[in-house]
This record gives C-alpha cells, structure tokens and sequence, in this order.
C-alpha cells in the first residue's frame, strides 16, 4: 500500500483550506493492516461454518453444534465493523494529493467488481439459481441488495457480498468525505471520533426504539428484520465506521493519536468480543467491538512506522492479507458447496465435522489464490491505470 508523508503534531490550514501536514520519513507500506485483513475473513468463515441452518449445518450433535454456533455468533459482525474501519483507514492513508476522483474510482472498480462477480456466478451456478428470483440476482449483481429491508434479500446468493454492496457505496463517498475531513483542525480529530463512535452506540438504540418488533429475523434473535437491517445493513448508517477509519488515520497522520500498542488493544478487542454476550444482539453486532477495532488498527499501523515487529507482518501473513477479499467471497459458497454435495440431511460428528471445515477453509484458500492470481491481480494492473492518462 503506497501512503502519503507520515504526519506527526499539529497543522495549520494550507491555502486550500486543507489541515497542512507535517513531514516525517515515508513509509511506503504498512503490511501488518495487509496481515491483520485474513484473521478478520477468517472470523466470518467461523461465523458462518457454524451456523445451525441445513444449507451449512454439518454437526449431528444438537449441543456442540449450537454452543459453537453461540460463541461465533458475532465473529461475523467482528469482521464485517473490522473491515469497514480498516477501508476507511487504507484508503486514507493510500490517498495522493492530486489524485482524481475518477482515478480513485477506476482503481476501486477494477479491484473490486471483477471478483465480485466471478463469486456471484459461482454462487448462482452451484447453488443459489434454485431458489433466487430473478430480480433479487440481477440486485445482487449490480450491488444494490443493501437498500430494501428484506433479510432474504440482503444475504442473497451469495451472502457475504451484501458488504461489498455497502463498501462501494464507501468507494463512492470517499474523495468528498476525504477532502471535508481533511479540513478538520488535527487538534480537533479527538472530538470527531469519540462523535463516530457515539454516533455507532447511538444506532441500535435508535433501531430498537423506532422500528417494529416484527416481523422477527429467520435468525432466531430477539429483534426485527427493519431493526437489523437499519442498525446493521444501510450504507448510510455503516458510513459512521468507514468515517472512524478515516479519521483515525488523519489522526495517526498527524500524531494526534494516542496508541497503547498492539497487545492491549487486542486484549480490549477479546473483552469487546466477550461483552457482546451480556448486551442487546445490535449492540454486540458493532458498538461493544468498535473502538478496540480502531485502537488495533492504529496500533498496527503505528508499529510499521516505527518499523516494530508483529506476527502479521509476516510473509506468509502478508500473503493470506492479500488473497483475504478473494477467500471473503468465496467461502460461503465453498461450505454451501459442500454441504449440497454430501446431501441435506447426512450429519457427522464433531471431529470429522470440524476436519471438513478445516479441510474447506483449507480449499477456499488455494481457490482465494487462483482468483487472486488469475482475475484480480492481472486485472488490477492492466486496468488500474488509465493509458491515456499514463
């Protein structure tokens, strides 16, 4: 990830009106964030592996199977709230001065889409076909699922992607927020974050107490599908975590954080994730995780500055980081796969049911690699940049 100077104390405006930043040496990359992408990817894989529902269900044992599916319950909304902090955080920390806006969107495009769509036509080819409308597919496609409070249309075809649809709304926004945000006085960042995370504790309040109680998410959970669809779905409403993400990095940019290091921030996020157990599903869902989320990256941002060593700045971590967004996409087709190939109703037990899963994640990796390899990464430099411009 190519960055801008990195930025330490206080700024002035330029004339521009822009918070002027201060130099220090560049730093070029920042590969523990790269790293820390596969951790979060895999926390989703686990929150969908055990999922109690016959298109994944793979345990026979009723106990296990809903004990685990329990304590990964919000492993998915980790990941999830975990990536759109940490976009917010690249992309700002990736962003030229002079680069356009349609720059920026081509490179997003091309990086993005391509993928998404070769997930999609796997996952219509394999197994959603059979039970998705017309209309919900082509929704899918061209990324607008996110914008009707359906549950069954949101996590259609392939599920995870409803991400992606709110990320390109992200990708959309970005130059705009970039540019008013970067005209926030550094001294002043605090106050705008601490608002971003009150404003995503505020969310779920507000979902509860607006919207109705029925009809219930198919899910089991003590809420509404308006509820959980306001509170965890709509763009607009998950724009709050990609806007911390951004404004944390102008906050590290400019030395204005305050960084407690990588092994108290992932001692917080463990007691976020714990905490989500004894509060309301929505608060768990993203507001009990938010701020350790923001602490961790920034931590891990700060020790490649500083040139500190991580366990995800490895190569072998870097690598997963890279075939991350590819193994996001594609293993909630890779377990409903499975699961169709060894037919609905055979269960087994809780060790070959747990080596199956390992086995397909082990899969979904070497296919993340092949997309990565074979569509991504060629398309990206073939198509990233304009000829024209170049």
């Amino acid at each position: 990830m190519a960055t801008e100077q990195v930025l330490t104390g206080s700024a002035p405006a330029d004339e521009s009106g822009e918070a002027a930043e201060p130099k220090r040496p560049r730093v070029s990359r920042l590969p523990s964030l790269t790293g820390l992408r596969f951790p979060a990817a895999l926390a989703v894989f686990a929150h969908h592996a055990f999922l109690p529902i016959p298109p994944l269900r793979l345990l026979s044992d009723d106990r296990t199977e809903y004990r685990l599916a329990d304590w990964t319950s919000q492993a998915g909304g980790l990941g999830v709230s975990f990536f759109f902090v940490l976009s917010g955080f690249v992309l700002t920390w990736s962003a030229r001065r002079g680069d356009t806006t349609t720059g920026f969107w081509r490179r997003r495009f091309v990086k993005i889409y391509p993928n998404y769509v070769v997930a999609w036509a796997l996952a219509m080819l394999l197994f959603a076909s059979s039970y998705t409308s017309t209309h919900v597919s082509l929704a899918n496609l061209f990324m607008v699922q996110v914008w009707v409070p359906s549950y069954f249309t949101n996590f259609s075809v392939d599920s995870p992607s409803w991400s992606l649809a709110v990320e390109a709304v992200f990708y959309l926004s970005f130059p705009l927020l970039l540019s008013v945000f970067r005209r926030i006085d550094a001294r002043h960042l605090k106050y705008w974050i601490t608002g971003a995370i009150a404003a995503v504790w505020a969310t779920p309040a507000l979902a509860y107490a607006l919207f109705p109680k029925t009809p219930r998410v198919p899910s089991g959970q003590d809420l509404s599908v308006s509820q959980y669809w306001f509170s965890y779905v709509l763009p607009p409403v998950r724009m709050v975590d990609f806007a911390l993400g951004i404004l944390v990095a102008l906050a590290v940019k400019h030395g204005r954080w305050r960084n407690i290091g990588m092994f108290w921030s992932s001692l917080l996020l463990v007691g976020g994730y714990v905490l989500t157990f004894h509060v309301p599903y929505l608060y768990g869902q993203r507001a009990a995780m938010i701020l350790p989320i923001a602490l961790l990256i920034a931590a891990a941002a700060t020790a490649d500055i500083e040139g500190r060593f991580t366990l995800f700045r490895s190569r072998t971590m870097v690598w997963l980081g890279e075939i991350s967004f590819a193994f996001y996409l594609l293993h909630y087709t890779a377990l409903s796969t499975l699961r169709k190939a060894l037919g609905t109703h055979q269960m087994y037990s809780t060790a070959t049911g747990v080596a199956m899963l390992v086995g397909t994640a082990a899969v979904t990796v070497l296919l993340s690699w092949a997309l990565y390899a074979l569509v991504e990464a060629p398309l990206v430099r073939r198509f990233s940049r304009s000829r024209r411009r170049a």
